[in-house]
């Protein structure tokens, strides 16, 4: 497996997991798909420069939890103060 490849799983788990899971919207098979290919281009561009493959998957992965991707639905990073605010207890926006 290649080193970028984690990075990218990991943020395609917590995207969907935010959406589906935390926020009660369907399922977004795009999500999979689009996580899909971009661990299989970075794992090339890891061929030819894998430092810059590499840091690109862990800045996709800060991103993915600090900006909102989802219109309407807040960050993995907002979802979990909520969360943590409201004292362990499940609220949605």
């Amino acid at each position: 497996m290649a080193g970028s490849t984690g990075p990218v799983l990991v943020m395609g788990a917590i995207t969907l997991v935010n959406a589906s899971v935390v926020h009660d919207r369907p399922v977004d098979w795009r999500i999979p798909i689009a996580t899909g290919l971009t661990a299989g281009l970075l794992a090339l561009l890891e061929k030819g420069a894998p430092q810059a493959a590499v840091g690109l998957a862990w800045l996709a992965l800060m991103t993915s939890v600090l900006v909102p991707v989802i219109p309407g639905v807040p960050t993995p990073a907002e979802s979990l103060i909520n969360y943590w605010q409201s004292g362990g207890t499940r609220t949605t926006r």
